[in-house]
């Protein structure tokens, strides 16, 4: 996904250094576009020293924090917009619904019994993505990868208790384990599924069936964690198998986002947002958070 693709005429660039900091003047950092279509595209990257593409990025890049901020990013954002628990490179953004949590407040949902998991989940630029077109059906999701632990899976199939997810990519990712036991059952191996397929298909097996079939897989391959990617979209009609409850900010209008959160609480969205708006509840980001429980 390229930002302002459209000002991109198709010339190398050069990285921009208005203050000419000499550890970013020696990568000659350069960008060509190999290929475009629409606002996405594939760029090739180029720079000097040896150094991997990661450390490439933690010297010439800033913290993308929102636009709508008005200033440029700050030393301190590197701590303030990251969750705690965040161990991995390879997001584009922080998971912004787990900035709510501080260490206090993990501490006290631990002591009422709750157990706290974690999946690695590589947010997308896509997420972010508006809905432009007109109908929902060709708006392009793009993969997200990410990694679960075969413990994880095992605690997931066997608590029997209600699983609240932290921020809409979270959601994505758990519910797209059924899909994963689904092609387990299939053909013995996960394989990524089409954004539409949960809605064009009938699924035979249960939840706990999936599950147990991804557990198998990676037991007999002696995996102790899996990693894929999903793609599928959220939208109304979809049918919630995993995820009980939502913690999630507010999101804007013409958004992947707020089209999940309408599949999870039913037409009861409307009314939540317009409390939201009423009592100067602030958006996006930085902004509040709800606890949104799914409509049976």
């Amino acid at each position: 996904m390229i930002g302002n693709a459209k000002q991109w005429k198709g010339d190398i660039l050069d990285l921009y250094n208005p203050e000419n900091a000499p550890e970013i003047a020696e990568m000659a950092m350069k960008a060509r576009l190999v290929s475009r279509e629409g606002e996405t595209g594939i760029v090739e990257f180029s720079w000097s020293g040896g150094n991997p593409f990661s450390i490439v990025l933690e010297i010439c890049g800033t913290i993308p924090i929102p636009p709508y901020l008005n200033r440029e990013s700050e030393a301190s954002d590197s701590v303030r917009y990251q969750t705690l628990y965040a161990k991995f490179r390879g997001s584009v953004a922080a998971p912004t619904a787990g900035l709510h949590f501080t260490q206090a407040v993990l501490d006290a949902i631990r002591s009422k019994g709750i157990d706290i998991e974690t999946v690695c989940l590589h947010v997308g630029a896509g997420t972010f993505l508006p809905v432009k077109n007109s109908e929902v059906a060709k708006h392009p999701m793009h993969r997200e990868p990410f990694v679960v632990t075969l413990d994880f899976l095992k605690d997931l199939r066997s608590s029997g208790k209600s699983v609240i997810a932290v921020g809409t990519t979270s959601v994505r990712t758990l519910e797209y384990q059924n899909n994963i036991g689904v092609s387990c059952i299939e053909t013995g191996s996960p394989a990524d599924v089409d954004q539409w397929a949960p809605y064009t298909r009938e699924y035979k097996w249960s939840t706990e069936e999936s599950l147990d079939a991804i557990i198998a897989y990676m037991e007999k391959n002696s995996l102790d964690k899996i990693s894929a990617g999903t793609r599928i979209i959220i939208v109304p009609g979809f049918r919630f198998r995993i995820v009980d409850m939502l913690v999630t900010n507010f999101h804007q209008p013409e958004s992947t986002l707020i089209l999940l959160v309408s599949a999870f609480v039913g037409g009861d969205w409307k009314t939540i947002y317009d409390y939201a708006l009423s009592h100067d509840f602030r958006f996006l980001s930085y902004g509040d958070s709800s606890l949104l429980y799914r409509r049976k």
